[in-house]
């Protein structure tokens, strides 16, 4: 065995040369390698981990192969071969899909205990047709940040954050009340329409439920024009339409609410700002809006069997990439919110990591291609949006009839887009 694999190791060098390193801990004759595949930034800090502590799995040697970009990682692995594919593959989520369809990915059952470590949607992000194919890695959300120097504690509601920006826009000079600096008036303003009542597809236990209608256009149109009209029927200035500026009014003090993106949360840190995320709060006290949260996860292939490390694969998907030792170690050094709950927690992490992380945990959803690249209701999801708050706050088209048109654009998208999931 121990030759066969030094064999595909030299293939897979000479198939692959333009790529990083490979990084190989630690070795003794006897033990059988397990090969990682990983980006520019995960590949050396895995690398990092492993040189640390190298015996995750007993009688197996790690090594990581690092690509020079995620674009490099995802074209090796399209060509990957039974002599030179790895035994895990740390990506996106959404290769899932086409690595079950390929055959290059191998479904995966987790015990309960390692399954109570995540939340269930972080799942759904690695399955395709009810198959599990990947543990939960790191997380890519956005959440809600306050101004401290402005509100001195936690909104517990939409209308208290509405209520505060109407009391003080004139005396603080404030710019909006609550804007959109990370992820566009589209993937990062999805929190806004559901903490208003709208959602593009419903999320229960894990699954879509379509047996429920994914907006009511008369509850999301009064809250609209409850807490974003004014009383001539136009936008009161709280919620801007555009992304345009948000981030820089918001870091001058002009705007005491901001959605931001967990790629950008230490700009913030640096200028003085305490990373006090949370989900954007809903209408009533105890209720928030859903944000898209998308995984990286750690995947493994069929190649992992026919190279007679299957089971060690495993282990090292349970054992490391599963466990909140492995994800703090791991997430110290690649500094992205960590997937596994115990690790979102843990004294080691960063208080940006720590609070993007929880906010996935409690109100983040499954970004689900199906649906929100549909247009069989006339237009996808990333289109009718931002297309809906230029119309009610731009351009002060009726609201109720708005909304109706948007909520059967969703409802035909998911209709359609139910038997690709």
């Amino acid at each position: 065995m121990q030759k066969k694999l030094t064999a595909r190791g030299i293939a897979s060098a000479i198939a692959l040369a333009l790529f990083a390193g490979i990084n190989t801990y630690p070795a003794t004759a006897a033990d059988k390698e397990l090969v990682v595949w990983a980006d520019e930034t995960r590949g050396p800090n895995l690398t990092k981990v492993f040189q640390a502590k190298g015996d995750w799995v007993s009688g197996y040697k790690i090594t990581v192969k690092t690509f020079s970009s995620f674009d490099a990682l995802k074209e090796a692995v399209d060509k990957a071969t039974d002599l030179t594919g790895p035994d895990i593959i740390v990506g996106a989520n959404d290769w899932v899909a086409t690595g079950a369809k390929n055959g290059k990915l191998a479904p995966i059952t987790l015990s309960a205990a390692v399954k109570s470590r995540f939340t269930p949607n972080n799942f759904f992000d690695l399955s395709y047709k009810g198959k599990l194919y990947g543990v939960p890695l790191d997380i890519n959300n956005v959440a809600m940040l306050y101004n401290e120097d402005l509100v001195k504690s936690a909104p517990k509601t939409f209308g208290e954050m509405v209520n505060f920006y109407k009391a003080n826009k004139t005396k603080l000079g404030l710019k909006a009340g609550l804007c959109v600096a990370g992820g566009g008036m589209s993937w990062g303003a999805y929190s806004v329409f559901t903490a208003l009542g709208g959602s593009a597809y419903t999320m229960k236990n894990g699954a879509v439920d379509v047996t429920k209608a994914p907006l009511n256009p008369t509850t999301f149109a009064n809250n609209v024009k409850t807490y974003l009209l004014g009383s001539n029927g136009k936008g009161n200035g709280f919620f801007p339409a555009t992304d345009a500026g948000c981030k820089d009014n918001y870091l001058a003090g002009d705007v005491p609410f901001a959605i931001i993106g967990n790629w950008e949360w230490l700009d913030y840190m640096e200028k003085g700002f305490q990373m006090n995320l949370m989900p954007v709060p809903g209408v009533k006290a105890g209720t928030n809006g859903n944000m898209f949260g998308s995984v990286s996860g750690a995947m493994l292939t069929t190649y992992a069997a026919k190279h007679g490390v299957s089971a060690g694969a495993k282990s090292l998907l349970t054992d490391f990439f599963a466990s909140t030792a492995g994800q703090v170690a791991y997430q110290a050094l690649e500094g992205r919110p960590p997937a596994e709950k115990g690790a979102q927690s843990n004294a080691a992490v960063s208080a940006g990591q720590k609070g993007f992380g929880a906010a996935a945990s409690t109100s983040g959803i499954p970004q689900i291609g199906a649906f929100l690249n549909n247009n069989k209701g006339g237009a996808n999801y990333w289109d009718s949006a931002p297309a809906f708050w230029t119309a009610v706050l731009v351009d002060n088209k009726d609201v109720a009839a708005e909304s109706k048109k948007l909520a059967n654009i969703w409802r035909t998208n998911t209709t359609a887009g139910k038997s690709d999931l």
